[in-house]
C-alpha cells in the first residue's frame, strides 16, 4: 500500500510538472511569434539587433499595416487566454502579467486617434530618420548596403507619413498653431545643395580600413546618388505639404480635451504614460504640493548663499548672471564630461552590478538644437555594436547654464538613463522586456538619479545644489501645467507663467518646453509619479529594514528586472524587503 501511494503520488507530481511545462511552452510560443511579428514591423529595429533579413527596409504605416497590426494584437491577447496561468512558474507568471499589460495598452489605443499625431514641436519621422547616420553601426560593408537601402526606401516611407498628416487634417487632429511656430525649419534644413554638407553623407567619410578603396567609391558614388535622387527631394516634397497644407490646418485649441473624444483620449494617455490609474485632478493636486514642498527647499539655499531679494529676483539673477554661462561650447562640452567621469567612479559605492556598455557625450545636431530640450540619451543598438551616447544641447548658450549641469548629467548618463538601460540590456529576461520600456520606470528612476549625486559627494556648490531642486521643480511643475492644459483649460501663457514663477529655466527652455507638452499630453507626467513612486519604496525599505537595508542592493533589486509597470515594481520590491528581513 504504501508503494502504491508513493507511486500515485509520484505520477501526479510529473503529471503537474508536464502541464506546467506544456503552459510555458505555450506562453513561449505566444512570445517568440510576437517577437517575429514585432522584427517585421520595425525593420530598422531588427538590422539594429544584426538581423540581416531586414536591411535596407523601412517600417511601413498605410491603414492597412494599422489594421493588421490591432487584428494581430487582438489574435495575440485571444492565445493568452488560453494560457494555464495558475501553471506558470514565478518567472514565467511575470512575464505573462507585463506583456498582458502591454496588449491590453495596446487594445485600447486603437479606440483613439492617437497615431494622427505623427510628429510633435520636436519630433518627426524625418528627424528620427536624419539621425540615423549618427546612430548607426558602420563596421562592415553589409552595413553600408542596410543604409543605402533605407535611403532608396525614403520616398515611399516619407509618403506614408505625410498620407497620415493629411489624414489627421481631415480629423482635426492637428497640432496647437503657435506650439509649432517654425518647425519647418526642421525639414528644410536637410534640403541641401551641396550633399557633402547632408547629415546623410557623413557615413561616406569614414570607412573601416577593410573596405577596398574601389568599394568605398562604389559606396559612396550610389550614396551620394540616393540622397540627391530620392531623400532630398522626399524632404522638398514634404517641406512643401507641411508649409501648404499642414500648418494652415493647424489647430487654435491648446489642450487635448478640445478635440473629438479629447477627455477620454487624454485620460488614457495618464494610464498609459504613468502606468496608473490616477486622474487628471489626482495629478494636478499631486503637483502643487510638490511644488509648494520644493520651494521651500529652494528658499534655503537662496538664504544660505546670502541673496536678500526675492524669489522672483534671484530666479532673475540666475538667468543673467554671467558667471553662470559660456560662449563656447567646448567649454560646456568639457565640463559635462568631467562631471560624468566623476560620477562613473562613484557608481560603486551605489550599485553591486555595472553594466559593461560604455557611453558617449557628443552635441545634439544643429537642425534640431534650438527647437529640443537641454539634452537627451540614445541607448546602445541592440546587439551593443555602438556606444550608448548623451546628446548636449551647445546651441543657444546663454540658456545652458553650469548651475544644473550636474543633475542634467545624472539623470541623461549615470546613475539615469545609460546605467539603468545598459543594466537591461544584459538582463537575462525575454526580449520583449529586455529592449522595451515604461516611461514612468524609466524616466522616474533617471529622476530618481539625479539626487543620487548628493549621496556620493556632488552638488557642493549651493548654487549647483539649487539647479537640482530647479530640475526637480520643473518635473513637479509638469504635473499641474500638463493636467492644466489637457483637463482644465489652462492657455499656453499661463502654463509659461507657471512655470517661469517656480523653476529658475531660461525663458527659452521654459517655452520649448510648454509646446511639448502641448503636442505630446500625458508623456510628461511619467517624470515625477515614477520618482514618486521610486522614493517612497526606498523609504519604506529603509523603515522596515533599519540597519540592514543596503543601499546597493536595493538599487539593484529596483535595476535587476528592468523597466516594470509601477504596481508590479512594488510588487517585487516588497517581497525583496521580506526577503531581506
Amino acid at each position: 500500500m504504501k508503494k502504491i501511494i508513493m507511486t500515485a503520488a509520484l505520477i501526479v507530481a510529473l503529471s503537474c510538472a508536464a502541464w506546467a511545462e506544456k503552459a510555458s511552452q505555450v506562453f513561449q510560443k505566444i512570445l517568440d511569434d510576437h517577437w517575429a511579428f514585432s522584427l517585421e514591423k520595425n525593420p530598422t529595429f531588427a538590422s539594429d539587433l544584426g538581423i540581416r533579413a531586414y536591411d535596407g527596409k523601412l517600417s511601413h504605416n498605410r491603414k492597412e499595416d494599422r489594421l493588421r497590426q490591432k487584428t494581430y494584437n487582438e489574435d495575440i491577447l485571444k492565445r493568452l487566454n488560453h494560457v494555464k496561468v495558475q501553471e506558470l512558474d514565478k518567472t514565467a507568471l511575470l512575464n505573462f502579467k507585463i506583456f498582458k499589460r502591454q496588449r491590453l495598452i495596446e487594445q485600447e489605443s486603437y479606440n483613439y486617434l492617437g497615431y494622427l499625431f505623427a510628429l510633435t514641436n520636436r519630433e518627426g519621422w524625418h528627424m528620427s530618420f536624419a539621425q540615423e547616420p549618427a546612430n548607426m553601426s558602420f563596421q562592415e560593408e553589409a552595413d553600408y548596403e542596410n543604409y543605402l537601402g533605407r535611403l532608396a526606401d525614403y520616398p515611399r516611407y516619407n509618403a506614408e507619413y505625410i498620407a497620415i498628416l493629411d489624414e489627421a487634417i481631415g480629423q482635426g487632429y492637428t497640432h496647437y498653431c503657435t506650439a509649432m511656430k517654425d518647425y519647418e525649419t526642421s525639414i528644410s534644413s536637410h534640403i541641401v545643395d551641396d550633399v557633402t554638407k547632408s547629415a546623410f553623407y557623413e557615413p561616406f567619410t569614414i570607412f573601416p580600413a577593410k573596405i577596398s578603396d574601389e568599394k568605398k567609391q562604389d559606396l559612396t558614388k550610389r550614396g551620394i546618388a540616393l540622397i540627391m535622387n530620392k531623400v532630398i527631394p522626399a524632404y522638398e516634397t514634404f517641406y512643401k505639404f507641411y508649409r501648404e497644407k499642414y500648418s494652415p490646418n493647424c489647430r487654435n485649441t491648446v489642450g487635448i480635451s478640445g478635440l473629438k473624444d479629447g477627455d477620454r483620449y487624454y485620460a488614457y494617455l495618464i494610464r498609459h504614460f504613468t502606468t496608473t490609474d490616477m486622474t487628471p485632478d489626482d495629478i494636478h493636486q499631486i503637483g502643487l504640493s510638490e511644488v509648494t514642498r520644493l520651494r521651500t527647499e529652494m528658499d534655503k539655499i537662496i538664504t544660505k548663499v546670502g541673496f536678500t531679494g526675492t524669489f522672483k529676483d534671484f530666479i532673475t539673477f540666475l538667468r543673467n548672471d554671467p558667471r553662470f554661462y559660456t560662449d563656447d561650447p567646448e567649454v560646456l562640452l568639457a565640463k559635462t564630461a568631467l562631471i560624468a567621469k566623476r560620477m562613473d567612479g562613484q557608481l560603486p559605492n551605489l550599485f553591486n552590478f555595472l553594466p559593461r556598455n560604455p557611453y558617449g557625450i557628443k552635441e545634439i545636431p544643429s537642425d534640431i538644437a534650438e527647437k529640443t530640450t537641454t539634452a537627451y540619451y540614445m541607448p546602445s543598438q541592440g546587439e551593443g555594436r555602438t556606444a550608448g551616447n548623451y546628446y548636449v544641447n551647445t546651441s543657444l548658450r546663454k540658456s545652458r547654464p553650469f548651475y544644473d549641469m550636474e543633475a542634467l548629467t545624472f539623470h541623461e548618463a549615470v546613475p539615469g538613463h545609460h546605467l539603468q538601460i545598459a543594466i537591461q540590456k544584459e538582463l537575462d529576461i525575454p526580449l520583449f522586456r529586455k529592449f522595451g520600456d515604461f516611461t514612468a520606470f524609466v524616466e522616474g528612476w533617471a529622476l530618481y538619479a539625479e539626487r543620487l549625486g548628493l549621496e556620493v559627494g556632488f552638488y557642493k556648490d549651493p548654487y549647483s545644489d539649487f539647479g537640482r531642486l530647479a530640475y526637480e521643480m520643473w518635473r513637479a511643475c509638469r504635473l499641474v501645467v500638463d493636467t492644466g492644459m489637457h483637463s482644465k483649460g489652462w492657455s499656453r501663457q499661463k502654463a509659461i507663467d507657471f512655470m517661469a514663477d517656480n523653476t529658475s529655466l531660461s525663458i527659452h527652455n521654459i517655452t520649448t518646453e510648454v509646446d511639448r507638452y502641448i503636442t505630446w499630453p500625458g508623456q510628461a507626467l511619467a517624470y515625477k509619479i515614477g520618482e514618486l513612486r521610486i522614493t517612497a519604496l526606498r523609504r519604506k525599505a529603509e523603515q522596515e529594514l533599519g540597519e540592514k537595508f543596503d543601499l546597493r542592493t536595493f538599487h539593484d533589486a529596483v535595476l535587476g528586472q528592468g523597466a516594470l509597470p509601477i504596481a508590479i515594481l512594488e510588487e517585487i520590491i516588497n517581497e525583496w524587503i521580506k526577503t531581506q528581513k
